[in-house]
């Protein structure tokens, strides 16, 4: 248990709530060209950037616990470090660090599944989306993983590749794939043989989060598991005609098997297999992960059969229902987090986003923690999210968390509200310009309605991001130009590298502390920020305050 935060000399200067907005994926663009959020018609947000105090904040790297400056942020590190004031060294360089020391090869799970495969002369199997990213994955720890496989004489491999599209270029699968097949195969002689054998867009298979849609789930079971679905010969034969059939991004392409001459599928599991989800990042692992550990009881699609493998996650995916129950790297310990030290100190909190979002402002923000720090102190709600793809619905539900939080500024119940606007982040992905310039405007007018509540309840407004993403729409060369491609421009889909902003509205503000706030921080000072806004110390080891009191 941590203690109770002391008052500072700016406690109960404001009888509303501090109330935290974090626009996912939005930042400050390098280029007017493709920067949907500069492009947007954004006239809240124009008027406080100018009439309120600003800064800018680092959201990726070595910043919020990347292994280097040119990793791009993501939204769980990200609400890791704006949830906990500090920053921890996160999955991928937890992975990197542990596979170069050879410290996971040594650890018991990995001997265990390892033996499992000798023992049965069976297969090991990887799951994995198969990039560069960083966010979910890396193929360079794809690649040590299958390799130490080998050395400690594990006979045959088999991977599941998920095409990315969103952390990389929308259509490079086959930058990763072709070469990938190449390394297999280079590696594959007498005793050992590698392969991959199914693979699918990961919007469309495996990779759900927060239960949005189990069907994805369930077809990444039939794929990967029993080895059902379309057959081709090969990867970059199923990724080319689906393509042409289809028309879809890389993140969208329908699912694909891989069979071998005789058209048996390469890669079905069987009893005795032993199978490793490779994939570092825990929300969109929790849910597959579910499906291999649950017994009987699972209901949330049918598995129609069932091997008896022994599976592992790269990590634990989620620390309180120890989902998956065995894993190779332990994820960073994430204590004294902002909301167990307001539990502490008697503050009601309240938090709310769709589902998309939700266990961002909830699990993430806490440590990576499920469940409350207090059922008295703390209240979430999630709205549900469509289910369709975004560039349909930019708007996404920013009118109905709108209409909440609003409702619970009038309320006065809580000192701290905090919420998330996916819209940035997830119209963002699907590489659609236009649907990101609405889904822009769309958020804009409802910050502009919250602007108004928190005005009229003497409350402060503190408007953030937890990387950038909408501000990077177009792919660029080392110019600086925009690429282009049969003279069509490439979308680009991945989070940006790009600083995002902290703007602070405080409508009932007297002088207190200086307009001018700290410059060169990262995301995490907006931790001690939020406790100093609601009149509090922050805890000595927290990250500086952008905020300086007079």
């Amino acid at each position: 248990m941590v203690e109770a935060l002391k008052k500072n000399k700016f406690y109960g200067k404001r009888p509303g709530p501090v109330v935290l907005c974090i626009m996912d994926g939005v930042g400050y663009g390098k280029y007017k060209e493709g920067d949907a959020f500069q492009n947007a018609i954004t006239d809240t947000l124009d008027e406080l950037m100018q009439s309120c105090p600003v800064t800018k904040l680092k959201a990726h790297g070595t910043a919020v616990g990347l292994p280097d400056d040119s990793d791009m942020g993501n939204s769980e590190v990200g609400h890791n470090a704006i949830g906990c004031g500090r920053v921890f060294a996160q999955g991928a360089r937890l992975v990197n660090d542990s596979i170069k020391t050879g410290k996971v090869f040594s650890e018991p799970v990995w001997q265990k599944l390892v033996k499992n495969t000798k023992d049965k002369k069976s297969t090991l199997h990887f799951i994995s989306l198969l990039s560069d990213g960083g966010v979910h994955s890396h193929i360079n720890q794809l690649k040590g993983l299958i390799e130490q496989a080998k050395k400690d004489g594990v006979g045959r491999v088999r991977v599941h590749a998920l095409l990315d599209g969103r952390d990389v270029g929308p259509t490079s699968a086959l930058d990763y794939f072709d070469p990938f097949a190449e390394y297999l195969s280079g590696l594959s002689d007498d005793s050992f043989d590698a392969c991959i054998a199914s693979g699918g867009g990961r919007m469309v298979i495996t990779m759900d989060r927060y239960g949005a849609n189990w069907g994805m789930v369930e077809m990444g079971w039939q794929t990967h598991v029993l080895g059902e679905g379309r057959t081709f010969l090969s990867a970059h034969d199923a990724i080319e005609t689906l393509r042409e059939e289809t028309g879809a991004l890389d993140q969208d392409l329908p699912p694909f098997v891989i069979e071998d001459a005789s058209g048996k599928p390469v890669g079905a599991m069987a009893d005795g297999d032993s199978v490793i989800l490779a994939n570092f990042r825990g929300d969109r692992a929790i849910e597959i992960s579910m499906a291999f550990d649950s017994g009987s009881d699972f209901d949330k699609f049918d598995r129609k059969w069932v091997p008896k493998v022994e599976y592992a996650g790269l990590m634990e995916y989620d620390g309180d229902l120890h989902i998956p129950r065995q894993y190779l790297v332990s994820p960073p310990d994430i204590d004294r987090t902002m909301a167990e030290y307001l539990c502490a100190t008697g503050v009601k909190q309240f938090s709310i986003s769709e589902t998309q979002k939700f266990g961002h402002v909830t699990y993430f923000f806490n440590g990576n923690k499920s469940g409350k720090f207090s059922e008295k102190l703390e209240d979430y709600v999630e709205i549900p999210s469509d289910v369709c793809p975004f560039e349909q619905r930019p708007a996404m539900k920013c009118a109905e968390i709108t209409d909440r939080v609003i409702g619970e500024i009038a309320s006065g119940d809580y000192k701290l509200i905090k919420l998330n606007f996916p819209n940035g982040d997830m119209v963002g992905h699907t590489g659609v310009y236009q649907a990101v310039v609405c889904s822009m405007e769309a958020m804009d007018l409802s910050i502009g309605r919250m602007k108004k509540a928190v005005e009229k309840a003497g409350g402060i407004l503190i408007l953030t991001a937890d990387h950038g993403n909408s501000d990077d729409m177009y792919e660029h060369d080392k110019n600086g130009d925009v690429k282009r491609k049969n003279g069509k421009i490439v979308p680009k889909t991945s989070h940006s590298l790009n600083p995002v902003p902290c703007i602070i509205y405080d409508p009932r503000y007297e002088g207190e502390y200086d307009k001018a706030l700290n410059e060169g921080l990262g995301i995490s000072s907006l931790t001690s920020t939020v406790m100093n806004l609601m009149g509090y110390e922050a805890p000595a080891d927290y990250d500086k305050s952008i905020v300086n009191f007079k």
